[in-house]
């Protein structure tokens, strides 16, 4: 009996994908998940509330990153005008730092 090429590809295609994260070699996101146990940032439910009231609007892309200063969020929202906006907010506070339309 013959198996089907085409479904056990596609299992080699998702396996290697669910994989390649895990091999990139940057353990920022070991980190940034030992920080969120240890109560030093906030989780991102926490964080999405704080952009919506400051800005309304879609969400369409979230970065957590490790600055000199600490660690902070970058969250892009497309404003119901059209206008796509970046906030950084402080990880552990919450506070927004500095808000920039993208051009």
């Amino acid at each position: 009996m013959r198996t089907p090429i085409l479904p056990t590809l596609a299992a080699v295609v998702f396996l290697g994908l669910a994989i390649a994260p895990a091999r990139a070699g940057d353990d920022d996101h070991i980190a940034a998940r030992a920080a969120l146990q240890r109560g030093e940032i906030l989780p991102l439910a926490r964080i999405l509330e704080q952009v919506q009231r400051r800005e309304p609007g879609d969400v369409i892309e979230i970065e957590l990153e490790r600055e000199d200063e600490g660690w902070e969020y970058d969250v892009k929202v497309l404003t119901p005008s059209g206008v796509v906006r970046k906030l950084t907010l402080d990880a552990r506070t919450g506070e927004v730092l500095k808000v920039k339309d993208d051009d």
